[in-house]
């Protein structure tokens, strides 16, 4: 139970923050507004490492349905824990929304706009494309998870010249900042066509709390789209874990 308590935990964290960010650039009248893409990508590549330091030697910190399943399809996670997983992260991704929406709470009347409310939620594409749409975000989640993987195998086997193993020093003290510097990276590469979930429970769980929470003029939470944000970052996340099997470079 345990390592579940963890990845709800660090799901939560991920998206308080993430989704912070992201309403405090959008939102009327907050410090932040207006802040840019930069500001947002940055704050989402920090959420993730904040999330992976809380939690990742508790259970891995996958946060994430697509890094649970395309583990468990190389055989580096067990199939029997996918299911505790992803409804851990689903709950935490909801709780870390409701966070968000309290955090905010005088700002949701001030702003007009129903879609910049939806967005402190949700992803939504520039450009509505279904097919496009997934292929953006199934690229995106492969580069994540092919990056996550790749450092794992590469953090293992650092020493240095008089055989002092650095493993541990960068497992557990600077691999969680690069992932969170590969999420930014992500974002500002490939994060403009649709927003870059390349996690299902980080869309869903707040698209599931846009919907039920008392938020002022909120409008639709366009379930037409939700389905690309879930679909889209699972397959990416196989894509990414198998090719980097394939290719061999983990030893």
């Amino acid at each position: 139970m345990q390592v579940y308590l963890a990845e709800f935990i660090g799901t939560m964290i991920l998206v308080l923050l993430g989704n912070g960010v992201v309403a405090g650039v959008l939102l009327r009248n907050s410090k932040a507004e207006n802040g840019g893409w930069l500001l947002i990508t940055f704050g989402w590549g920090m959420a993730v490492a904040m999330a992976v330091y809380s939690v990742g030697a508790i259970s891995g910190a996958h946060i994430n349905p697509a890094v649970t399943i395309g583990l468990a399809s190389i055989g580096s996670h067990e199939w029997a824990m996918v299911p505790g997983y992803i409804l851990a992260q689903l709950l935490g991704a909801f709780a870390g929304a409701v966070l968000v929406w309290l955090a905010y709470l005088s700002h949701w009347v001030e702003t007009e706009d129903p879609g910049l409310k939806l967005a402190a939620f949700s992803t939504a594409p520039a450009i509505r494309n279904p097919v496009s749409n997934v292929v953006t975000e199934v690229i995106g989640t492969a580069m994540l998870v092919f990056g996550i993987v790749a450092i794992v195998a590469n953090t293992q086997n650092i020493t240095e010249a008089g055989e002092i193993d650095l493993a541990p020093v960068f497992s557990l003290g600077i691999f969680p900042l690069i992932v969170g510097l590969l999420v930014f990276a992500i974002g500002m590469s490939l994060g403009g066509p649709t927003g870059y979930a390349i996690n299902p429970a980080r869309d869903l769980g707040p698209r599931i709390a846009h919907a039920l929470l008392p938020i002022a003029g909120k409008g639709e939470s366009d379930w037409s789209y939700a389905w690309v944000p879930v679909v889209g970052p699972i397959v990416g996340g196989v894509i990414g874990a198998v090719l980097y099997s394939i290719l061999g470079f983990g030893g």
